[in-house]
């Protein structure tokens, strides 16, 4: 062969989770002697993509996780809810059908991960149950032990192990960009060496039989496309837009697919969070964490007043979070707790800040549980000082939120003391006299056990004895595209017409974690990681076929 230039039966671009199980998939399936070849743009030590940087929660449904603790799902109740939270419009027949196709092989997605030794914590975790219409029912989020890290780790550890493991060929630093299609028939990619790990730069080609769009999303690199895609209903995008999304997810083979008549679609429905701030790393512009916010915070505009009247609350309808924010002045929030709440309640959701998940170290967990992870709100008031801040008083807090607000939107230090005060005056009132949606929400959650252990009791904000007081400035985030390239139910890429383009298939979020958007308007979580799965499978199951 040419220099440059690649052979393989099947040519998968894009080293993510949804790439890694395709690659597993068809090393287990496809007959001896077929070769593939995975090319990833990013060097070998971040093999995985977002995936491995994540928290691991995994959307799972009728689970022995589910069973043990007594929690009665099916796949048509689990069904009922993603519609409730998809809000599919006309149209939508293919992520319709996948989504349908989740929840009846879940099942296939835990068969996966539980062969190559991936465990989940014993109680299931209960996310986005919805505000104004129930969306989970029922608590699916199952967390990996040891969070994406060890869900990556498992996962490079069997192809290791693989009999086959001779089969396969994985080449860092290759970026695919561009699809040769001859006789209409995709024939092979073309791209660049980054150079990144020694290579130089020059140009390759790699050519299969099949080929596998791996390539992740739109909302990295630069956030333009997330600007250029954004829903018009929200506004303007935010002037401050954190950027959670691998810097690779740039949609560049989304526009090639496009150009080749493929259907690409819902690139305007994408998946924030509410709860960002500047990722202390600064790996990429506008990087951002994105932190789970705790329950028995308050969630503030800009001005420092209490959001209403529904107050946002975490664990409910992220969406709604974000529309909310959206439509604020400045786009922007705060929440404050004190430092009892924070210990207790505050997570990230992610794997480098959660040191007792993602090391595995039970003890350490138990510890946190009980008495609080006080090592992490150290850890982000220290290295995250622009966004979390602390003060042994109201007036010291006001203060130093005031040095950190934007576009002249001071804090109403009044306005703000009456909302904390009339909020600990109802909890002094005591359960049986709620009238405080949050409050009444907040009884709700305590009654499921998974829910407890992570929770105050009715904790006030200006507790003295709970201090110091915390406030947390907080960004819109960007994290997945939720539309992408369309495909069937065998993970075929589809023209605009419905034809499939023969030999060229995509995987996890490249194609909308399915249809081209399998989550419609929103997620129930955990359907990120488990649509990676699935679609990867589906994909290598049909090319093997062929």
């Amino acid at each position: 062969m040419a220099p440059g230039a690649l052979q393989a039966d099947v040519v998968i671009a894009g080293g993510g989770l949804a790439g890694i199980v395709t690659a597993a998939e068809l090393l287990d399936r496809i007959g001896p002697g077929r070769k593939i070849l995975l090319l990833d743009k990013d060097v070998a030590e971040r093999f995985g993509g977002l995936a491995k940087e994540s928290f691991g929660g995994v959307h799972l449904i009728d689970t022995p996780h589910q069973r043990r603790l007594g929690i009665k799902d099916s796949p048509a109740l689990a069904w009922e809810d993603w519609q409730a939270c998809a809000r599919f419009g006309d149209g939508d027949e293919w992520p319709r059908r996948w989504a349908q196709r989740y929840c009846e092989g879940s099942g296939e997605i835990f068969g996966f991960l539980r062969d190559r030794k991936v465990e989940f914590l014993p109680l299931v975790n209960w996310a986005e149950r919805g505000l104004a219409r129930p969306h989970n029912r029922l608590p699916r989020w199952h967390i990996t032990w040891g969070t994406g890290f060890e869900i990556i780790a498992r996962l490079l550890a069997a192809l290791e192990a693989h009999p086959r493991r001779a089969d396969l060929t994985v080449c860092f630093d290759h970026g695919v960009e561009e699809i040769l299609v001859e006789g209409g028939r995709a024939r092979a990619f073309s791209g660049r060496t980054t150079g990144q790990g020694g290579t130089d730069g020059g140009e390759f080609i790699a050519r299969g039989d099949a080929l596998v769009i791996a390539s992740g999303g739109v909302c990295g690199g630069d956030l333009s496309k997330v600007r250029a895609n954004w829903r018009a209903d929200l506004g303007a995008a935010p002037r401050v837009l954190m950027n959670g999304a691998h810097v690779y997810g740039d949609g560049r083979l989304h526009d090639r697919v496009s150009a080749l008549g493929g259907a690409v679609t819902h690139l305007d429905k994408q998946w924030h969070y509410a709860a960002g701030i500047h990722h202390p790393a600064r790996r990429k512009p506008n990087d951002g964490l994105s932190l789970v916010p705790p329950r028995s915070a308050l969630w503030l505009d800009a001005r420092g007043r209490r959001i209403g009247p529904t107050p946002l609350l975490g664990y409910t309808d992220t969406r709604y979070l974000v529309e909310t924010v959206c439509r604020l002045p400045g786009q922007y929030s705060w929440q404050v707790m004190n430092w009892k709440i924070a210990a207790k309640e505050l997570a990230v959701s992610g794997c480098d800040y959660m040191t007792a998940f993602r090391q595995k170290r039970r003890s350490l967990l138990l510890w946190h549980l009980a008495f609080g992870n006080h090592e992490l709100v150290r850890r982000l008031l220290a290295e995250c000082p622009d966004d979390v801040v602390s003060a042994p008083t109201l007036p010291a807090l006001v203060d130093e939120m005031n040095r950190r607000s934007l576009e002249g939107l001071a804090i109403d230090a009044a306005g703000m003391e009456r909302d904390l005060r009339a909020y600990d005056d109802e909890i002094d009132r005591g359960e049986a006299y709620f009238t405080d949606e949050q409050l009444r929400r907040l009884a709700g959650f305590r009654a499921n056990r998974g829910d407890r252990v992570r929770m105050c009791h009715n904790q006030k904000i200006l507790d003295p004895s709970a201090g110091p007081l915390i406030a947390i400035r907080e960004f819109i985030l960007s994290r997945k595209s939720l539309g992408g390239i369309q495909t069937d139910l065998q993970g075929r890429v589809l023209r605009a017409g419905g034809d499939p383009i023969e030999a060229l298939f995509a995987v996890g979020e490249a194609a909308g974690f399915g249809g081209g958007g399998i989550h419609g308007m929103g997620s129930l979580e955990g359907t990120f990681l488990g649509g990676c799965v699935l679609t990867g499978r589906i994909a290598g199951q049909t090319i093997a076929g062929a």
